[in-house]
């Protein structure tokens, strides 16, 4: 990774502030993956606990020291300084210069653009700092709201992953999507 992969960098954008997750977010990330209906769509069961959520803080603050790094920020809003989110880059392999994204956003939050800005600011970031070339993402065919996002991002569907995934006690089929760095829109 680049020089400055010893600490996530801080990005802005005109309304929100990407940042190292921190334990203080664990009561605001517990409210977001604690949401049964919105989890539903995630690839994990929900959390049931401050525990459970603090550990998965630390389970992604741990992905960055993995051979295939991880980049998870906590996404703010910036006039509030109210943590509404998550997003990141993750898996990823320097030698293809890929990695894949991921995003889950509080149900208060949604509906306003800020994962777009977000995810903007992330992807912007991997294609220059990370020096990537191609982005994939995986998406429930039924999350009509991330299928959108992705989309308006000019992600490509390439195909379906059939039982790709496994949650809440059923396989799920997964749609295939990527953003190659020749196609990212600023």
């Amino acid at each position: 990774m680049p020089a400055r992969a010893t600490g996530l960098p801080r990005l802005e954008t005109q309304r929100l502030i990407l940042r190292e997750l921190s334990m203080d977010d664990a009561p605001a990330l517990l409210s977001i993956y604690g949401d049964t209906e919105h989890m539903q769509w995630y690839g994990i069961d929900p959390l049931r606990d401050l525990s459970a959520a603090e550990e998965r803080i630390r389970a992604l603050q741990g992905l960055r020291r993995q051979p295939n790094p991880a980049c998870p920020w906590a996404i703010d809003l910036k006039a509030e300084s109210r943590f509404i989110g998550t997003c990141g880059l993750f898996a990823w392999n320097r030698n293809w210069r890929k990695c894949s994204v991921g995003y889950e956003l509080a149900r208060e939050a949604q509906g306003y653009g800020y994962m777009n800005e977000a995810l903007r600011a992330a992807i912007r970031w991997g294609f220059t700092a990370m020096e990537l070339n191609r982005i994939e993402a995986q998406v429930h065919p039924s999350n009509h709201r991330s299928l959108a996002l992705l989309r308006r991002l000019h992600f490509i569907e390439e195909g379906r992953l059939r039982e790709a995934a496994y949650w809440g006690g059923h396989y799920h089929d997964m749609l295939q999507f990527s953003l190659l760095r020749q196609g990212f829109v600023t």
